[in-house]
């Protein structure tokens, strides 16, 4: 790994890290305004494809947390930017609240499928519409492949366990474009001038999250909150740089020891 420079920039997680659903990890928002305080630059990158960009800031907005578009990085405008580098027709199984984030993209005969999280559109008949597409040649392009994700009621089936039941039955594999490839994390430190080596992830995922900024040379901060369960910081090597309670444990430790 690169030799480690003055800390930079602090790439943030969303779902999970600073927020589940509707409520705020407790602490989280006068955390962030601690951290602004700082000269680091601030970028919040998520692998959501439950909603658009501009409905995820209204929701964090509504939570109290100051933050403006311009430094959200998803994993849809990642995908949106492949799918137009390709200019391919995609069958797009994402949520309905996500499709804004795909405005003026064709979608009709499609000739690639991507999957985000879309648990509406996970049947049978769906499924076997993206199965045979795949067999017909079109590319399988996967927004992420998490495991699982946490919401309100409990941890739930992520898009990951789909993306791979459709590569093992075309024998195909898909590409990814959200967390934890190491393009996602370089897309999103673009225009703020800063190298891997000056930059840490914080998050709740530790192989999305910590194990993919880790291996593009960042450092790497899992928070016990959203979907971590116990010892997940044994499940990637190198292990993270620090495993702490939440994202403000997070925020003091980088006030402390890396600025």
């Amino acid at each position: 790994m690169a030799a480690r420079r003055a800390l930079k920039a602090v790439l943030v997680d969303l779902s999970g890290t600073l927020h589940i659903e509707d409520a705020a990890v407790p602490g989280a928002q006068e955390a962030l305004k601690r951290l602004r305080g700082t000269s680091v630059i601030i970028r919040f990158v998520t692998n959501t494809t439950k909603e658009s960009k501009q409905d995820l800031l209204e929701r964090l907005r509504k939570l109290e947390f100051d933050i403006s578009e311009d430094e959200i990085f998803t994993s849809l405008t990642a995908a949106r930017s492949l799918l137009e580098q390709k200019q391919v027709r995609p069958m797009l199984l994402v949520d309905d609240r996500a499709l804004p984030d795909f405005k003026g993209i064709k979608t009709s005969d499609p000739n690639a499928v991507v999957i985000g999280l879309a648990p509406e559109h996970f049947h049978y008949q769906i499924l076997n519409q993206a199965f045979r597409l795949l067999l017909d040649g079109a590319p399988l392009i996967a927004i992420h492949k998490a495991r699982y994700y946490k919401r309100k009621d409990g941890l739930a089936l992520g898009p990951g366990p789909f993306v791979t039941a459709l590569e093992y039955a075309t024998d195909t594999k898909a590409t990814v474009v959200g967390k934890p490839e190491k393009t996602f994390f370089l897309e999103a430190l673009r225009g703020t001038g800063c190298e891997p080596e000056e930059a840490v992830m914080i998050g709740d995922d530790c192989r999305d999250d910590v194990g993919g900024a880790q291996d593009a040379g960042m450092l790497g901060i899992l928070v016990k909150t959203g979907k971590y369960r116990a010892a997940d910081e044994e499940k990637i090597n190198p292990p993270p740089y620090l495993t702490c309670e939440s994202f403000p444990h997070a925020v003091d430790h980088i006030l402390q020891h890396l600025l």
